[in-house]
């Protein structure tokens, strides 16, 4: 297989001064794009500012002959989101790519969390997102062509005790990158999400002794071939990290029609319901949510039919 190459493109990489976002913006630029590395210099929990990453990343693009520039604005704001943006597009005219990588963690159970702790981790993950779509999807759009990858979590998929705020997020990311795909497949826009498996400093504070190898560039060759014009899907969602690439997605059982139904019914019929030796899966894109409902009013239907 030829060599895949973003020669010409433009990327947008969020939280790009550090870990993962580091390790999908040199890996882009070796390659031939040009890249916004994006980073605040927060520390882990968001709040205070500790250091210029992105300068070094820049840097380090820079001397091997890439292409750079480096942009400290927020993604917590839609402001600092689209100022975001208009970086890419005040120094190269364009945007073909974004990677919304930025991320903070604040720990808490549903009972104790802060709402102030609640919203600073769900303004980056979650409204950031929203935020970056907003501002990049215009242009994407007057160009016909984008890439966008948003950052999930295992998190999102399955939840995890005291990070609602997280949890919480990169589900709604996988939702925004449904809308994404939908609204951005007439025009060359695709939009999946990766859910990565790292070692960073996101994870300071665990024990991560019994961990395999799990560092960024195991995750980062998924990320550049969502982000690449090559790739083929769009509204998925990929699982990478310590050298396992992996999909998933939204699975219902068949399930049971009855043309009435008594919650005494529901407990009796619960085993049926639940573990339906029949899946159904509906891609989100192009047609998953209408295909959910036309199934669904298919059988009906047909069973009254029957009746």
């Amino acid at each position: 297989m030829d060599t895949l190459r973003f020669d010409g493109r433009v990327a947008v990489i969020t939280g790009a001064g550090r870990g993962l976002g580091r390790s999908y913006a040199l890996l882009l630029a070796a390659r031939g794009c040009k890249v916004v590395v994006n980073d605040n210099g927060s520390a882990s929990r968001g709040d205070d500012i500790i250091s210029n990453p992105a300068d070094e990343v820049v840097g380090e693009i820079l001397s091997s002959g890439g292409e750079a520039v480096a942009c400290a604005e927020s993604v917590a704001s839609a402001a600092g989101a689209a100022a975001i943006i208009q970086c890419a597009i005040d120094t190269w005219g364009r945007i073909d790519i974004l990677i919304h990588n930025a991320g903070n963690v604040r720990y808490g159970t549903i009972a104790e969390l802060s709402i102030e702790d609640f919203d600073a981790v769900t303004d980056v993950h979650f409204k950031g997102g929203f935020y970056l779509a907003k501002a990049a999807m215009p242009h994407m759009i007057t160009a016909n062509y984008g890439r966008v990858v948003l950052t999930t979590s295992c998190s999102g998929l399955y939840g995890s005790k005291t990070t609602v705020n997280y949890g919480m997020s990169k589900a709604g990311l996988m939702g925004l990158n449904n809308v994404i795909a939908l609204e951005g497949g007439d025009h060359g826009i695709l939009s999946n999400t990766i859910a990565p498996a790292a070692v960073t400093r996101m994870a300071d504070g665990l024990d991560t002794t019994a961990y395999p190898p799990l560092e960024p560039e195991l995750v980062a060759p998924m990320v550049a071939w969502l982000a690449h014009e090559s790739c083929s899907v769009s509204g998925e969602h990929y699982v990478a990290g310590g050298g396992r690439m992996a999909r998933a997605w939204t699975v219902e059982s068949k399930g049971v029609w009855q043309s009435d139904w008594s919650p005494e019914a529901v407990a009796g019929n619960l085993d049926a319901i639940r573990k339906s030796a029949d899946q159904w899966v509906f891609p989100p894109y192009p047609s998953g949510m209408a295909d959910h409902l036309g199934e669904t009013f298919k059988w009906a239907h047909a069973e009254r039919t029957k009746a």
